[in-house]
């Protein structure tokens, strides 16, 4: 078996894609009826889009494994503003504030997330306006709700383009949370590089600088790229070659990691220098690092070998986009 073909079974039988996988079942109860508002952000998205006439207001939640928690409480807290924050800026939005569902089993148990929760509220800006408590449960368990908003143009993950270039855009100022595969660039940063990071998205978004993009998940850069592909129907290459990486870290390694600054873009040809020279200004990884094309399969390339990495014909991974719908 080849190195590529080693590594592509290794992501796919890895749990950030099996947990993506299962997202097709509830994307398939949810979808039946389809929705019958024409103006409605179809199914698939980093946060749920609101028309309100002047912009879009943008709903997101993330809850968070119980192991997870009970390891890393007080980063875990943390988290639970960090990946919201980046799914309101994957969408070209601005968060607003965050909300909070808190189970633990009594006060002391709850006082480490609650902790790092706070923490990342003010490093971000974000405050924290509400939510749900219950300290007499048999553990510990979080979820974390945010609003934002958006103005008229959305990063989606409904608009790449065949000729468009895929783009990834990383902190790479971090540190693993041994033995875990979080990459945290955040925790110890300025809060000011903080929201100056994450403020480079909208500011694409209403420059027009970007059609489409969506956060690096739990399913790492490659399930992410599958996410976005899927969702706007079409396929694409990866040079493994040209992804931005820490130095000292496999490719393995982080093709399963998870940033805490991690977005993956597309754009049209002309605005790739524009887009990378903004990242790059602010001392973030950032690089072309493929190309959507009018196809149905992600396809990764070493150098050596091109392998394809999933195919939309064979089955959906997340269940979202215009060939799901038109199979169903």
């Amino acid at each position: 078996m080849s190195s590529l073909s080693s590594l592509i079974d290794t992501l796919r039988a890895s749990p950030g894609f099996t947990h993506k996988r299962d997202i097709d079942a509830v994307v398939s109860a949810l979808a039946k009826p389809p929705v019958s508002d024409a103006s409605a952000i179809a199914l698939g998205d980093d946060c749920a889009a609101i028309p309100d006439g002047e912009g879009h207001l943008l709903f997101a939640a993330e809850g968070f494994v119980n192991g997870f928690v009970a390891a890393e409480p007080w980063f875990a807290g943390w988290c639970g503003v960090m990946v919201n924050v980046s799914d309101v800026a994957a969408m070209g939005g601005r968060p607003l504030a965050v909300v909070d569902a808190l189970w633990s089993n009594g006060a002391a148990d709850a006082q480490p997330i609650l902790d790092g929760l706070r923490a990342a509220a003010a490093a971000y800006g974000v405050p924290v306006v509400g939510g749900h408590s219950n300290t007499r449960n048999d553990r510990a368990q979080l979820a974390v709700a945010i609003l934002g908003r958006a103005g008229k143009r959305l990063l989606t993950s409904h608009d790449a383009r065949p000729g468009d270039r895929l783009m990834a855009a990383i902190d790479l100022r971090g540190r693993y949370h041994e033995p875990n595969p979080f990459f945290d660039a955040a925790t110890a940063a300025p809060a000011d590089r903080l929201r100056g990071d994450l403020a480079l998205l909208p500011g694409l978004a209403e420059d027009g600088l970007c059609r489409a993009a969506k956060d690096i998940s739990m399913a790492g850069l490659v399930g992410t790229a599958l996410m976005l592909l899927e969702c706007s129907g079409v396929g694409g290459t990866i040079d493994l070659r040209a992804i931005p990486r820490p130095a000292g870290v496999p490719l393995d390694r982080w093709l399963l990691s998870f940033p805490s600054f991690g977005f993956l873009l597309s754009v049209a040809p002309e605005d790739c220098a524009t887009v990378a020279a903004r990242f790059q200004a602010r001392g973030l990884g950032c690089a072309v690092i493929g190309q959507v094309k009018d196809a149905t399969a992600l396809t990764l390339t070493d150098g050596v070998e091109s392998l394809p990495v999933w195919n939309f014909a064979d089955s959906p991974l997340i269940g979202c986009g215009p060939r799901r719908m038109v199979a169903a």
